[in-house]
Parts: structure tokens; sequence; C-alpha cells
């Protein structure tokens, strides 16, 4: 019976995130973000629970059509406003000894070196309790328009670009110091051993950068590599280099032969396969009696409006659904040129290989009221539990990211819930296992890798 690794999933503002609105709800918090008591009462929440990580996504963008915010994002809050959750990170760090803390960075907005200082810095703070989530942008026209730039990058560039990003930032995090460079010895007196310092130098195809980290070798060196593109060229990228892989899940079977692909195109690129953990999110509903949550599910779902899934969609995608023929599918409308290269994987979930796919109105309706979240529970603990390990059995999945729909009201339930009931079936360990010291690296994969073995991979590329 294998072990499920558990996570928490938030955003840093935008009270109606992911196509779905519940904030004006007596039970819903979801507007407390600018409260850091709020972050810090999740976090320790969490650390307490044994979660394996606190995982926040980001974005600079906010839905748009033709140029212009649509009104919806501002009424209902979709993906608007959006504070920056790398900030929280020393905060939550400092207020919790075991979990993990996983933040959003988005490649071919800042240079390598940048990113690897900056990532370097929160994983001493963290205490080598950092993760990266690697993205190529969401919402990138309007990304695009507030850094300046001349054009929306192709999606596939994009992918070329972080590439060659997150590899210049691996060379300066193991190999710009060697271990033990670091000597901090006043009785000499010798702070770093020059000789144990190597000057980086390269030459890309979209960046240069030569000389030392300037920061000294962090717990884990580099952070653990989260990726959650599942189009094929984002299949391509997290076999290659993600330690962890967030999957869109929305059938079970869908979701184990994208498992399935992972693993296999990891093992093409020479990776064990194992190597991955691959990860969905889902929301739940729990209550101590099965028809109080399917109370909470009506309650939910009288909340959702097509404005709030179409706005979301649209962000995401490009793709204006209310102004489409809702009897034909997208293959057979007449769609804005920069489809296709945004939000790829979001497409290719209502189109199939032979263009075949659900009408509008049907996507309509699928989203409304989940919008582009994942798996969906509601029940007792007991049947929340049932549901969650036949779905990890099912399709091999590693874990799962709780990804609440009220609010932290979702997650205190889960915690007093279903991890008791996960943990008493033996799919969580108990708390007191996890040692305070550990990284997210070791208590996601085990024993850390050795200084050497580091290196050769990033040799190997």
């Amino acid at each position: 019976m294998n072990r499920i690794y558990v996570g928490a999933f938030q955003m840093f503002g935008s009270p109606s995130a992911r196509g779905v609105s519940a904030w004006t709800h007596p039970r819903s918090d979801l507007t407390a973000f600018h409260d850091l008591e709020h972050w810090v009462r999740l976090a320790r929440l969490l650390d307490e629970e044994g979660f394996d990580f606190l995982f926040f996504a980001d974005s600079f963008g906010y839905p748009t059509l033709r140029g212009e915010m649509i009104d919806a994002a501002a009424e209902y809050g979709i993906n608007f406003p959006l504070l920056d959750p790398q900030v929280l990170l020393p905060v939550l760090a400092h207020a919790t000894t075991r979990l993990g803390l996983v933040v959003t960075e988005t490649t071919g907005l800042h240079h390598p070196f940048e990113t690897a200082r900056r990532f370097a810095t929160l994983d001493h703070l963290a205490g080598g309790r950092l993760g990266m989530n690697v993205v190529t942008g969401s919402i990138q026209n309007v990304v695009a328009e507030l850094f300046g730039h001349e054009r929306m990058r192709r999606h596939d560039d994009r992918y070329e670009m972080a590439q060659e990003a997150l590899d210049l930032a691996r060379r300066y995090w193991e190999e710009s110091w060697d271990d033990g460079a670091l000597v901090a010895d006043p009785a000499r007196p010798l702070y770093a051993d020059p000789a144990g310092l190597h000057r980086i130098e390269h030459d890309g195809t979209y960046y240069r950068s030569s000389g030392y980290l300037t920061v000294d070798p962090s717990p884990q060196r580099t952070p653990v590599i989260f990726q959650a593109g599942t189009s094929e060229r984002g299949r391509e990228f997290a076999a290659r280099n993600a330690d962890c892989v967030l999957i869109q899940g929305s059938t079970v079977e869908q979701t184990a032969a994208t498992i399935a692909d992972l693993r296999a195109r990891a093992v093409a690129v020479g990776r064990d396969p194992g190597s991955l953990r691959v990860v969905v999110t889902l929301s739940a509903l729990i209550a101590a009696r099965a028809s109080d949550a399917h109370r909470l599910r009506a309650e939910f779902e009288a909340l959702q409006t097509e404005e709030v899934a179409a706005a979301m969609f649209a962000s995401n995608t490009g793709i204006d659904l209310l102004s489409l023929d809702r009897s034909l599918p997208l293959s057979q409308q007449s769609l804005d040129e920069v489809v296709g290269q945004m939000g790829q994987s979001n497409i290719d979930r209502f189109v199939g290989p032979d263009g075949s796919g659900p009408s509008v109105g049907e996507i309509l309706a699928q989203l409304t009221g989940k919008g582009i979240r994942g798996f969906q529970f509601t029940g007792d603990a007991v049947g929340v539990a049932d549901g969650i390990e036949e779905l990890v059995d099912a399709t091999g999945l590693d874990g799962f990211m709780l990804d609440p729909l009220f609010g932290s009201a979702d997650v205190e339930d889960f915690c007093a819930l279903v991890m008791p009931e996960l943990r008493r079936r033996g799919r969580v360990p108990e708390v007191r296992e996890s040692p305070e010291a550990s990284t997210l690296r070791e208590r996601l994969f085990g024993e850390a890798r050795s200084g050497e073995e580091r290196r050769l991979e990033v040799r190997a590329g």
C-alpha cells in the first residue's frame, strides 16, 4: 500500500480562483488574504497535521478579451487581484517546522542568475523546505503587455526559454560552490575558500551570464522542482526536469494515461520513472454526516455562474466561450490567433486528437461549478477517504493537493476528519514520524543526493 503525499493548493489573493466563486458564502474566508495571521494559522495547521507541502500558484496577468480586462474579472475577483506569494515564504518558514513551501516562478521574466540567487536565499530561510513551481507563464498576452514585450512568445518557444533558464540556474546552484567552500573560520581568518569557487560561463540562445553565485549553497542547493504543464511540450519538459508534476485530472482513465505517458517519457530521457512524484488537485466538502456535506455542495453550486467559468477559461486560453455557437465543438469555431499559444492543456482537455470534443454548451456546463479544478469529493470522512484511495490506486498517482472551495473551513474539516482516517489506513504517516530537520526533497524522496550526484545530473542535462 503506497504512501500518499498530501499538499494544499492556494493563491495569494483572487477570491474567485480557478473558475469558481464562493467568497460571498458565510463559510468563506477567501477575502482574508491581506491578513498575515490568516496565512500563519493555515501554515501551522498544515504543519501540525502532517501535510507535505503548501503550494502557491501565481500569475502576473488577469482575464482579458481583445486587449481589455473582462468586467467579470473585477466584479467577481477572478484571478484579480493577485499578490506576490514569494514574500510570504520567510514568515511561513519561521512559523512551521516540517511543511514544504512551494512557490511559482515564471521563466522569461527574470534572469536565471536572479532566480538562482533568490531561491537559494529562500531555501536557506526555509531550512531546505523550498520547492519551485516552474511555469512558462499564464495569461501570456497580458503579461507581454505588462512587461512591455513587443509580442507574446509562442507556446513552444517559451518552453525552450524555460529549459535554458532552468539549466543555467541549476549550474549556479550546483557548480558555483564546492561542498565545504564556505569555511567561516575566524581563527584563520577565512570565510570562503577561493579554490572552492567556480565561475559559471554561459552564452546561450536567450541568456548570457558570467560569474559566481553570490549565495552559498542552501540545504538543498537546488529546490524541489515542480511543473504543471500537461501539453505535449509541457510533458516533455516535466519528464526531463521535474521532481513533482501537477497534472489536471478530469477522469480516472485520462489521469492514468497521463501518468503512464509522463513516466515513459522520463525513461526515454534516462530517468528512473519512480523519480517523478505525480499529484492532482482535488476539492472536498466533508462533514461528520454525509448529508451535511451534500448540503454544502448544493449551496456552493447555487453560487456558480457561467460568467465566472467563461472568464477563467478566456484568461487561460484566449477563447470567449460566451461568444461562440453553443451547438458546435471548439474545433469547428473561428478562434482568435492567440489560441494555441496560451493554456494549451486547457484547450486539449476539450479537443480530441481527431478534432472531436464536446460542444461549447457542454464545455460551459462542465466548467460551471468546477472551473479548471480537479476531482471533486463530497461526503463523510470514510466516503472521501475511500474515493481518494480508489483514485490513487487506479491511476498510479503519488498524491494530491487539496484545493479548497470555501477557504480555511474546508482545510480544517479535511484535517479534522479525513487526515486521521488516511493515517488509520496507513496511507499517510504519523506526524511524529517526519523529522523536523528534513528537507522537502528528503521528505518526498528519502535520502538526499550527494553533491557529486547532483553535479552529474546537471552536466547530463
